[in-house]
């Protein structure tokens, strides 16, 4: 087993999304937190940074499907520094337009955990 580097916490939000997913979705998520979890440097495809924001998104690619997850690294600004990061909410991409009101959610949520 890889040994983990990061620790993942999970909000309510986001246990609540990934709950409703199905079995094929759940592990290309599983997968893509593994990744997070043990691996220094970060593929662009997994993870990205937000541009204007404080977070970042994981990028999970099921068929013609995008679903996209809203992270906070914890204690540092760069994430690939960063020892624990915060799962904040989950989406399922439609378009672009939706990030400002995913990206008002996720604030929401950080303040809770603040």
């Amino acid at each position: 087993m890889e040994t983990e580097i990061r620790e993942v916490i999970y909000s309510e939000e986001y246990e609540a999304y990934y709950a409703h997913l199905d079995r094929r979705t759940k592990e290309k998520y599983d997968y893509v937190t593994q990744v997070i979890k043990t691996q220094y440097r970060v593929n662009k495809k997994f993870v990205k940074h937000l541009e204007g924001t404080p977070f970042y998104e994981a990028r999970i690619s099921v068929g013609t499907d995008e679903h996209r997850t809203t992270l906070f690294a914890i204690e540092t600004t760069n994430f690939m520094e960063c020892k624990r990061v915060l799962y904040l909410n989950s989406f399922l991409k439609k378009d672009t337009k939706q990030y400002k009101g995913e990206i008002r959610k996720a604030h929401q949520i950080l303040d809770k955990y603040l």
